[in-house]
């Protein structure tokens, strides 16, 4: 029976991932989020099929910038798990939209805003998952399966920012490439002890971050979505959580030590990043 930790479960890619492994009863799926109550409300009305919330699924409250959370809900998790984790999911943390449509030279010309912002990305993305993996790796050593997952961005990517010279979300990709550098140290330092940890990019989804945006903006988004379309001749245009959701879990099954996934930043397409 695998156990997953999830955070950030309570809407887009980490709702998904709960619908997804919740569909296998032999899944035990624990959830960590903010707002406890209204996910158990949301869980219960859209993922359960004769009402109630599905059994194999545990909501806990696990913030990311309150510490003290994250260890209550390691002890929480160790409980209904036995004592331990196969599978730990780095999905939450704060993405912002005041940097999605910029480019760099535009935002530094607001350096308070700039500092706030990379204040809060680096806060909860970077200092809260190193405190979420301090809590949670003493389970994920007694796991069977003993992965860690980050879900990264291709904006992160040198190769991809240079070749298609992708000006968007510059504070976001500062920060993604700083997860996939921590999960990378963590590799180094854990892949003696048999933990796997990989860093995927779900690809372009639609989370409805666009859905209310201005004509500016919009033709923003439309340049980059033709950039990708350029490099890539198949690229589908933005993918609706759920497919996108299942082909991060096909790629995390797949990476193992012996593919030399160990550290490493995969794409969508399960191709290795800066290769």
């Amino acid at each position: 029976m695998p156990s997953y930790v999830i955070t950030g479960v309570s809407k887009g890619l980490g709702f998904e991932t709960l619908r997804i492994l919740s569909k296998d009863p032999q899944n035990t799926i624990v959830g960590l989020v903010r707002d406890k109550f209204a996910t158990e409300r949301a869980v219960a009305e859209q993922l359960a099929l004769s009402g109630g919330q599905p059994s194999n699924i545990h909501i806990l409250h696990g913030d990311l910038t309150d510490y003290a959370s994250l260890s209550k809900a390691a002890t929480e998790t160790a409980a209904i798990t036995g004592g331990k984790v196969d599978y730990l999911i780095a999905n939450g943390g704060y993405v912002p939209q005041w940097d999605a449509y910029d480019p760099i030279g535009e935002l530094a010309e607001a350096p308070e805003k700039v500092s706030e912002e990379l204040g809060k990305l680096y806060q909860t993305n970077i200092a809260g998952n190193m405190q979420l993996f301090r809590y949670f790796l003493p389970l994920v050593l007694k796991g069977d399966v003993k992965k860690v997952v980050a879900i990264s961005s291709g904006l992160a990517d040198l190769k991809s920012l240079n070749g298609l010279g992708l000006t968007n979300s510059p504070l976001y990709a500062l920060n993604k490439a700083g997860l996939n550098v921590l999960m990378a140290k963590y590799s180094a330092q854990y892949k003696k002890d048999g933990v796997l940890f990989v860093s995927i990019c779900p690809g372009m989804v639609d989370v409805g971050h666009f859905d209310n945006v201005s004509p500016p903006q919009r033709e923003a988004v439309k340049a980059m979505e033709a950039k990708f379309k350029a490099a890539i001749p198949e690229f589908p245009g933005p993918m609706k959580p759920d497919v996108a959701m299942q082909n991060v879990i096909d790629l995390w099954e797949k990476a193992s030590f012996e593919n030399g996934d160990a550290g490493a930043f995969l794409s969508s397409r399960g191709t290795k990043y800066g290769y």
